[in-house]
């Protein structure tokens, strides 16, 4: 029996929500007495036995191009074989856009309980019940399951990494990949921006910022702090911002651990996207703005005021 942690990567590097579900399995693993293993579908180039760190004691992994590219339907069958291959009772994915693809389709083709959007490890005293959100974050449900495989798809940034001086055994696993259906063509990749789904920090800007021209006040203090850019739906609607750093209900979910919002109102379509975030900071001119119930942390200001004299602030701080 064992725990057994999806370990999602691109580009041939692991992803840091899977560091985050490496040290969850690896909890829950030593709460059940058993073993703790990942496995790794495609070509990687980090140096897989470092993820014995995160408490997993063996990585198995899967090459060849077909798994290169995520096809959550290749990446499932696989996935099955290496659940009865490794005898795995848990499977741990991150609640992330190949988690989304993938949990689910597992959890339908071998029949297993799914509970996705966890938020903290089972309660095991009775039975294997599964806190998660609800309700676009605003509740918790716990959730039982019953099946012999249990699938858990953790939240990104809701447990926390816990690193040690383990070693992982690396082996191959012995299954058979599909030919996929579906065949890449080409892939565009935005490069040179820190990734929305795995950044710590986020600066975002909504309407009140006018227009694309004054987008600096955004772009110019998340590069002083190391921070991914967003914005509002509006604001991608009418072009000013590219459609991927979109976040909200209809956009991208993220749970960063500094969410920091300039001249958005906060409607509850936009709260629903980031409202798991750890520290939410607003800077809205209407007192009234919704999004200020929210915050952890408020201002009542023009934002053509307050963002030059923060960003003042901060270069001071650092010497810039």
């Amino acid at each position: 029996m064992s725990v057994l942690v999806f370990i999602d990567q691109a580009d041939g590097h692991i992803k840091k929500s899977s560091f985050e579900a490496a040290s969850y399995g690896a909890a829950l693993a030593q709460q059940s007495g058993v073993s703790a293993e990942g496995i790794v579908l495609g070509a990687v180039t980090d140096d897989l036995t470092a993820l014995g760190k995160y408490g997993l004691k063996k990585i198995h992994t899967v090459a060849g191009a077909a798994l290169d590219h995520l096809d959550a339907q290749v990446y499932t069958a696989v996935l099955a074989q290496a659940v009865t291959a490794t005898g795995a009772t848990v499977v741990v994915f991150s609640n992330n856009l190949s988690g989304k693809a993938i949990a689910p389709r597992l959890s339908a083709r071998i029949k297993a309980g799914l509970v996705s959007g966890a938020v903290a490890l089972p309660d095991t005293s009775n039975g294997f019940v599964v806190k998660k959100n609800v309700f676009s974050g605003k509740a918790f449900a716990n959730v039982a399951i019953n099946t012999a495989v249990k699938i858990i798809a953790l939240s990104p940034n809701s447990y926390h990494v816990v690193s040690g001086d383990g070693v992982a055994e690396v082996a191959a696993l012995s299954v058979t990949v599909d030919t996929p259906k579906v065949t890449v063509s080409s892939v565009n990749k935005i490069v040179g921006e820190v990734p929305l789904s795995e950044a710590e920090l986020v600066v975002s800007g909504g309407r009140g910022l006018k227009g694309p021209e004054n987008w600096a006040l955004v772009t110019d203090f998340a590069k002083l702090i190391g921070a991914a850019t967003a914005c509002s739906r509006p604001v991608a609607d009418v072009g000013w911002r590219p459609h991927h750093e979109h976040v909200g209900q209809t956009g991208l979910a993220i749970a960063p651990n500094l969410y920091f919002a300039i001249g958005i109102s906060g409607a509850i379509q936009h709260l629903a996207g980031v409202n798991r975030s750890k520290v939410i900071v607003v800077i809205n001119k209407d007192p009234e703005a919704p999004f200020f119930k929210a915050a952890d942390y408020g201002i009542v200001g023009d934002a053509f005021e307050v963002m030059p004299k923060i960003i003042d602030a901060v270069k001071k701080l650092k010497g810039a």
